[in-house]
Parts: C-alpha cells; structure tokens; sequence
C-alpha cells in the first residue's frame, strides 16, 4: 500500500526531516511539495542534503486528493491555509504547528484536531483523520511526567529546566540565531511562559484531574544544532528503585521511548525518533532527565509515527534510525 503523500511549507528543517523519512518509508510517495516561495526549485536546492536521493521539484500547486498532507508551516498558518484550501474528505492530515493542540483549538470546519502524542493515547490516533502533532518541549517535558500523572503522584510544583538546539528556532534568522550570537554562549527564552505549557498542562489535567501543581518551565537555547536535554524534578515520597519502577511499567510497551539505568545524554538520540528517560531520587525529589532530537521525535519523526498508528503500519516503520553517536 503505498500513499500518496502532500506537503505544505516544504523549505523548513521539519520539511526537511520530513521529506528524508517519507523517501525512504516503503509505504509512501511525495506526491508534491508545496512552497510558493521556492515554486520550481529543485528541492535538493533547499535541502541540500537530499542531493542525489530525489529529484523532486518544490510547486506551488496542490493535489486536494491525497492520502495525507502534513502541514509544516509556521504556528498561526495552518489554520489561514485550510480555509482558503480544500481537501478530499479521505485525506488524512497531520498539523506540524501549534495550531490545533489545544482543546479549545482542536475543531475546525467540522475537523476534530486529536492531540498526537502516542504515548499518551495512542488508541484515538490509531481512528483519528486530523492528527495536531505536539511541540518538542512539549513532547520531551511531557513524556518526563506522564507516569506520575497518570498515578496520581503530581502532589508538588514541578520544576523543568531544558536545554535545545538552534535548529527549534526554525530557518528564519534572528540575532539569537547568527552563528556568532549562538558559538560559545548560552542563554534563557520566554522563562516560566513557553508556549508548549499549554499543551503540557492540558495532558497533566486530562490524566490527574484536579491537579494543583503548578509546572515551572525554565527554556534555554544551546549552542548547538540539534536536540532537547530536559530536567525535571518534582516531590515524590517513594523509592528510587520504586520510581525507575513506575516508569519503566508505564513505558514497557512504548516503541519509542526507553527508560535507561544510566545517566542519559543527548548522544544517545540525536538523529532518532528515540526519547530516553533517566529517573534518580535525591532526597524527597525524584529527578527526571528526558532527552530527544527536536526535529525528529519533537516534530517530524513523530508526525510518521503518527502516521504508521493511522494506517495500521508497523509504528517503527522508517523510523528505524541510528543516533549521531560519534
């Protein structure tokens, strides 16, 4: 079975990753890649890692019937993009923005957004036509405190502090993202109001209803091009040994993310759709560090994990990748 795939903002880093995944997925075919920007380039021009794996040209043009489009477009532009754009009622659509995450976002045009986290409800996705893909802070931050509420055991604040690459910036340029500004250097963003706490707060409530803690999300860019390194630490009255516990129970059939005995690092993900989680106690908190590749399981390789789950395919199908260890 092979689909007939549309993308719309082609000349992004998630188009990018996107348009590598779905050239080497056994079930796909790029049927076109919409950028009016860029509308007859060739789009190994853009991505210029792509020389010689296709010879695809960007359009300006769209096929309302395909099986599925992902939308990678800036936060704001799906929306404007869908009412001005009609699609074949069969065509699926996976929202790279954040445009449909939240509940009070989620329907548009008698389309039901179904907040695409697979670790969280991979059972509404596997029905779901409409997928809002989540954000990376919000993918590795969410998947650090998913177990403890879905037990209940959110019973303090939460505090995080994480770390990403320049590329979660995106491709437009600002002085925070001249490589000058960024070599050597280190700084905060957006600090205790990050956009993706919406999302993370949304979850926290629809698994530990009524729950008062309050998240404290301290955002950082790194200089680096690629990844999230993420730590969380919150109250927690048990055991180390019953903490690992607890997370390894709740991701013991999770294809994707791994809870490791180790000290985890970036290295280990980077390049992969992989999250790892590392779990410690020190004193009455119990540490969480979460790290995954932004692009990939923060954006576009979860959007094709979405994707497997939607169309019955084997949920690690294309997404069998090695990390960028050495």
């Amino acid at each position: 079975m092979k689909l007939e795939v549309g993308i719309i903002g082609g000349a992004g880093y998630t188009a990018g990753e996107l348009i590598r995944l779905l050239l080497n997925h056994p079930n796909t075919n790029i049927n076109f890649i919409f950028s009016t920007s860029n509308a007859g380039n060739k789009v190994y021009k853009i991505h210029q890692d792509l020389i010689g794996s296709t010879e695809l040209t960007f359009t300006d043009t769209i096929n309302p019937n395909v099986d599925v489009l992902f939308l990678c477009l800036g936060h704001g532009n799906s929306t404007a993009f869908l009412e001005k754009n009609e699609f074949s009622n069969a065509t699926k659509i996976i929202d790279l923005s954040n445009d449909f995450r939240l509940k009070a976002d989620e329907t548009l045009d008698n389309k039901t957004f179904v907040y695409g986290l697979p670790e969280l409800q991979k059972e509404k996705i596997v029905t779901a036509n409409y997928i809002a893909n989540p954000g990376c802070f919000a993918t590795a931050l969410q998947l650090a405190i998913l177990p403890l509420a879905a037990n209940g055991l959110l019973k303090d604040d939460v505090h995080i502090n994480a770390v990403t690459g320049a590329t979660g910036a995106g491709t437009s340029l600002s002085k925070t993202t001249h490589f000058t500004w960024r070599d050597n250097n280190f700084s905060h963003y957006k600090a205790f109001n990050h956009q993706h706490l919406g999302e993370i707060n949304q979850t926290i409530q629809q698994l530990q209803s009524g729950c008062k803690s309050e998240v404290f999300f301290m955002p950082n860019r790194g200089n680096f091009s690629r990844g999230i390194f993420a730590t969380t630490y919150t109250t927690f009255d048990g055991t180390a040994e019953e903490g690992i516990a607890l997370y390894k129970e709740f991701y013991k059939d999770a294809k994707f993310t791994f809870v490791s005995d180790e000290a985890v690092h970036m290295k280990q993900v980077v390049n992969t759709n992989k999250c790892i989680v590392g779990v410690e106690k020190h004193g009455n908190k119990l540490l969480i560090t979460s790290v995954i590749d932004n692009l990939l399981k923060g954006a576009s390789g979860q959007a094709i994990q979405n994707m497997n789950l939607m169309y019955d395919f084997e949920e690690t199908l294309g997404l069998n990748l090695k990390a960028n260890y050495f």
